[in-house]
């Protein structure tokens, strides 16, 4: 059975479900595996706007199997300290693909959603949760640093350092209405709207042009990273003159005068 489901609920939505549901979802060699070449087929699919991303089941995803990642052949091969490196390394290039995709990525968090799972929550763009969702740091509660996986940046940015610290070093769970309150979600709904709630934030999203969505995912993210206002101000400059010139910004704006659907064609 796959360990990573692939899905089209509507036109340029692409569901993508974590699916180890009798064991919480949790992240082996294989289910990395797996999403890896997922997210890298979605990169290049033109016809995905906007990624759904979940966990069947009653949960989201808990992180790492802790009992047993399943890549003894290759510890053996490459010695525990390599292959730990390499380990990381995998787990944690999932969180940098899904924070590079040029397609926005909707978490819908439907449980529990600790370790390497908050982290791929966190490397979303937009974050709604189901009302038994959890939430946990949990990597310093099994002896790790709470540092993992790109929590240590995006954790902070998303819900601010004073909040972030006390969640990391504390690693206790927090509950959707404590995540809503934090900003670490948008919204909360039951779990039968879940989906729901996420594949209409994909089509509010999708009401956009693509290349104009690319561009804000892109450029909301870097101006975390840039040191001044002025710089942000010149990069923004330059996505809008962009934007401007193209086909589909003519088409937003003749669908909005006519208060009719667009039709874009990413040009």
């Amino acid at each position: 059975m796959s360990e990573v489901l692939v899905t089209s609920p509507a036109d340029g939505v692409t569901q993508v479900t974590l699916n180890r549901p009798d064991a919480l979802n949790t992240l082996t060699a294989d289910a990395v595996a797996e999403l890896r070449e997922v997210l890298t087929g979605i990169a290049q699919d033109r016809s995905c706007r906007v990624v759904v991303l979940t966990g069947a089941g009653h949960a989201f995803s808990a992180g790492l199997d802790l009992n047993g990642y399943g890549d003894e052949d290759r510890v053996a091969d490459e010695g525990h300290l390599a292959r730990t490196l390499s380990r990381q390394r995998e787990i944690a290039g999932l969180a940098q693909q899904l924070h590079e995709l040029p397609q926005p990525v909707v978490a819908a968090v439907n449980g529990p959603a600790a370790g390497g799972g908050l982290a791929f929550v966190c490397a979303s763009d937009v974050r709604i949760a189901a009302t038994p969702a959890v939430f946990a740091v949990s990597f310093i509660r099994a002896g790790f640093s709470a540092c993992d996986i790109g929590v240590s940046w995006l954790l902070p940015r998303i819900v601010g350092a004073g909040r972030a610290h006390e969640l990391m070093l504390t690693g206790r769970r927090f509950d959707a209405a404590e995540a809503q309150r934090i900003g670490l979600v948008t919204d909360v709904v039951e779990p039968t709207r879940l989906l729901a709630a996420a594949l209409a934030k994909a089509n509010e999203i999708m009401l956009n042009p693509p290349l104009s969505v690319e561009l804000t995912k892109q450029g909301m993210w870097i101006a975390l990273e840039t040191p001044s206002f002025d710089a942000s101000v010149e990069f923004e400059n330059r996505q809008q003159v962009f934007t401007a010139l193209t086909e589909d910004r003519a088409e937003a704006t003749a669908a909005f005068l006519a208060k009719r659907p667009p039709s874009y064609r990413r040009r």
